[in-house]
């Protein structure tokens, strides 16, 4: 998330906090936007060392914001992102320095691929000067979690001491762990429900197909997604596979219920956040925070709120599917094609419903705990997660050739599908390919990953 909501629109009930996720249903009768997210792991090339804020973040973010001209975002007296007024999308870091981009809501794919290539056309002509590349790694694969730089945001401080009473690897999850996200619209509250179903029930599946975080610490971990299999031990009140998204019943209503049951991190005040951790947004709903004696909720505060629940598919005016690793430029149209053939198109959007069929949660659950493991090799009832990637790539593909948008070449978005489908019949993702690597030509190091896992 690029930024924290400023909305001081006050709330009181809890039909209000419903109304606000309804009214992201968008006119079906006009196109469907796809946003997308990605965050890469920078490196001095010198040294192969973190780049900390002061001498190399901020540096980055005075760059661009100088040759794009795009809005400062500040947290107190920091600089820590920038905001385009006109199109749309920012510039944020996370934790450990992640450098996120969070585009802006666009067409198609190919409005992607142009986004990302001026994104990192701009970044670059800054970088290199100051000796700064970035990972195309799912995880940073050498730095402890003590050498790791921190940033200065304050919801970060809150989070950090927050995390460990949660979960054993949250702090890893904030502080070296990358990923690439999609945004992508819902029409009405059935259509919010089964696009979710469909995303939350095929995440591991994606999990599967972008693994590429193989390393921590400076050797194997002995998973494909490292990132994946730290979320599943980073604070299970707010993370996971929603069981009760696929019960009768599901809508708005439920996912606020939901929502409202996850504990808070802040509550943001002017400039101030302040560190409510393990409080109930219930509370401040009826002006009944202990901590905040007497303040009401906003519609900011819902949102922010909302932005830190970490499912593994998440639900705001929006939903983004949350499964896939970091990794080349590649991958990155490659996941916004994978879902806009699957949910902007209604015959793609059945086939693929019937695919998760019979799944229970109990095999969803199975399945999401596989698959940082085993990737491809995964099995849910007596299929391998490799059959089903070819089986989900193909209804994509189907989709997106009968969204037919063309570029000015007049190549449609089925051109982006080409690096998962070449993962998926080979069954090999590129942590396969790494770990080969560190096995063979690396010699058992990860420093040649600093020269060959670039963006």
């Amino acid at each position: 998330m690029a930024r924290d909501a400023n909305d001081t629109t006050p709330i009181s009930s809890r039909r209000e906090l419903v109304a606000w996720l309804e009214a992201g249903a968008k006119d079906p009768s006009k196109p469907l936007l796809i946003g997308t997210e990605h965050e890469k792991i920078p490196f001095f090339t010198a040294t192969h060392e973190p780049v900390p804020y002061e001498g190399g973040i901020r540096a980055l973010l005075e760059g661009l914001q100088a040759a794009q001209g795009w809005s400062p975002i500040f947290d107190r007296d920091a600089l820590i992102g920038l905001y385009d007024e006109t199109g749309g999308g920012a510039i944020s870091l996370e934790p450990g320095g992640q450098f996120e981009l969070s585009g802006a809501p666009l067409p198609d794919v190919h409005a992607t691929r142009a986004e990302s290539d001026e994104h990192f056309q701009a970044l670059q002509a800054i970088a290199e000067p100051l000796g700064i590349a970035f990972l195309d790694l799912g995880t940073s694969p050498k730095w402890s979690r003590a050498l790791t730089p921190v940033m200065p945001k304050q919801r970060y401080g809150v989070m950090s001491a927050y995390m460990p009473k949660v979960g054993a690897l949250g702090l890893d999850m904030m502080f070296r762990t990358a990923t690439i996200q999609v945004n992508l619209d819902f029409t009405s509250e059935s259509d919010m429900v089964s696009k979710m179903r469909l995303g939350l029930a095929l995440q591991p599946i994606v999990t599967a197909l972008f693994a590429n975080s193989p390393f921590l610490d400076g050797r194997p971990t002995g998973a494909m997604s490292q990132r994946s299999r730290i979320w599943l031990d980073t604070d299970a009140a707010r993370t996971g596979m929603l069981p009760f998204a696929f019960e009768e019943g599901m809508g708005f209503e439920r996912y606020v219920d939901y929502a409202l049951d996850v504990p808070m991190y802040f509550v943001k005040r002017g400039e101030v956040y302040h560190d409510v951790a393990g409080a109930s947004f219930r509370d401040l709903l009826d002006g009944k925070l202990t901590q905040l004696p007497g303040e009401r909720a906003t519609i900011s505060d819902w949102a922010n709120h909302l932005s830190t629940i970490f499912p593994e598919v998440r639900l705001k005016t929006y939903l983004e599917m949350r499964g896939a690793d970091a990794g080349p430029r590649t991958h990155i149209t490659a996941l916004p094609a994978l879902f806009a053939g699957l949910f902007y198109d209604a015959e793609a959007l059945g086939a693929a419903s019937e695919l998760i069929r019979g799944w229970t949660a109990e095999d969803r659950t199975q399945l999401r705990a596989e698959a940082p493991v085993r990737a491809l090799d995964a099995r849910i009832r007596g299929r391998g997660a490799r059959e089903i990637a070819l089986d989900m790539l193909a209804l994509s593909r189907a989709g997106l050739k009968r969204r037919a948008r063309l570029d000015a070449g007049g190549f449609d978005e089925t051109i982006y599908l080409e690096p998962l489908e070449a993962i998926a019949r080979s069954g090999r993702p590129l942590a396969a390919r790494r770990l080969e690597s560190f096995h063979m030509r690396w010699g058992g190091s990860v420093e040649p990953a600093f020269e060959e896992c670039v963006m």
